[in-house]
């Protein structure tokens, strides 16, 4: 196959991520805010919100994922959880108080994670080898670009209707209504490798020992950038702690996510080449700049710096981590490996979720960021001193 030739389904994919990506993200990009400022919720109240929605989407990743392995099928677990997130839509506009919107969050992260390790177990089996890291990079690009152009449209909105939140939330109903009609007509897979086996725990002692200790360092080593990372709800807020009015909050998100999608696929490209661990390196470097700009902030100009950073750190590191699952795991358990990644990841961003919320709630949003930054530096002792893949 020609290197510069992805499959179509792979172009499907990255359209449906584009569109759902829309759609929350015109929600995401505004409901720290809302919490704050309309419902009257702490900064420690949003980062249990951030963190038991991610921590869910993670548990049903592993669950989502063996039973796609044991399917030999990952379309219909794709669509089940996309299609689950566009009718939960609505919800948000609809809630009145932190519960509603908590069960909100639940609930669209549950159709998360159906489809998550489904669908990255899908780019796999229907992408060459030597070109995974260009299909994981395109896909990560085109979500990315649905992830900046929802905080756009969200702000234009939120100026056009005096800041109706509520409007704003009603219209990203819209784009996940196409997201489902993407995937139905637009992506194909190929005919299942093996009948259909007994269905059983996804953590079978037998399963988990064929993954070999380079697996095992890289669930490591995302978990702790996990927790240097956090939830991005707290660059929102580190905005509206600067002074920037809420109306033009989303502004972080845009210019985070226009950085990601510029980024994602170069930075597949070029792990395909052979940089992967040199690229890596440099991801957490920047993650560690970032949180530091972010703590240091002073005034909107820092925090869209602060954002800039982190947004080459995920196009450095988010596609290149897929790519190693991918390379790491057996092709019958790729979908488990998916979903054990992605739990232990979920596990840890709860944690830090929760523990960004309450360093922001008794120290300060400063205190925050450094806390972020001395964790990604353990990160990067670990990958430098071979400890970690």
């Amino acid at each position: 196959m020609n290197r510069s030739k992805l499959p179509k389904s792979i172009v499907a994919l990255g359209l449906v991520s584009l569109f759902m990506d829309v759609s929350s993200e015109m929600i995401h990009s505004l409901l720290p805010v809302f919490l704050v400022t309309v419902l009257g919720a702490s900064a420690l109240s949003v980062g249990f919100i951030e963190g038991i929605a991610e921590a869910t989407a993670s548990i049903a990743k592993v669950f989502s994922g063996v039973i796609s392995d044991w399917m030999g099928r990952r379309k219909p677990l794709v669509l089940l959880g996309y299609g689950l997130a566009a009718l939960t839509k609505p919800l948000f506009p609809l809630a009145q108080g932190i519960g509603a919107v908590l069960t909100a969050r639940f609930i669209d992260r549950i159709g998360k994670g159906i489809r998550g390790a489904p669908r990255d177990a899908l780019i796999a089996d229907i992408t060459p080898p030597e070109i995974r890291g260009a299909a994981y990079g395109l896909r990560q690009a085109m979500d990315t670009m649905g992830a900046f152009a929802g905080p756009l449209l969200a702000m234009a909105l939120m100026a056009a209707t005096q800041d109706n939140f509520r409007l704003v939330f009603w219209v990203a109903v819209l784009p996940a209504i196409i997201c489902v009609l993407l995937i139905i007509f637009g992506v194909e897979e190929p005919e299942a490798t093996r009948p259909p086996a007994q269905l059983r725990s996804p953590l079978r002692r037998e399963n988990l020992r064929r993954f070999d200790t380079r697996f095992w360092w890289l669930v490591a080593l995302a978990a702790v950038l996990t927790c240097a990372r956090f939830s991005e709800a707290f660059l929102l807020l580190r905005a509206e702690n600067v002074g920037l009015a809420v109306t033009w909050v989303p502004l972080i998100l845009i210019v985070l996510n226009a950085v990601y999608a510029l980024s994602a696929y170069p930075f597949g490209k070029f792990s395909d080449n052979g940089g992967r661990r040199r690229l890596l390196i440099w991801g957490i470097v920047l993650l560690i700049a970032s949180d530091l700009v972010l703590a240091l902030a002073g005034n909107i100009w820092l925090v869209g710096l602060g954002a800039a950073i982190w947004g080459l750190h995920m196009g450095a590191t988010q596609g290149l981590l897929s790519v190693l699952v991918a390379d790491a795991a057996p092709a019958d358990l790729r979908g488990t490996a998916f979903g054990v990644f992605n739990l232990v990841s979920g596990l840890a961003l709860l944690a830090a979720s929760v523990l960004a919320g309450s360093l922001w709630t008794v120290f300060g949003p400063a205190m925050t960021f450094y806390a972020g930054a001395a964790i990604a530096m353990l990160a990067l002792i670990g990958l430098l001193s071979g400890l970690l893949i």
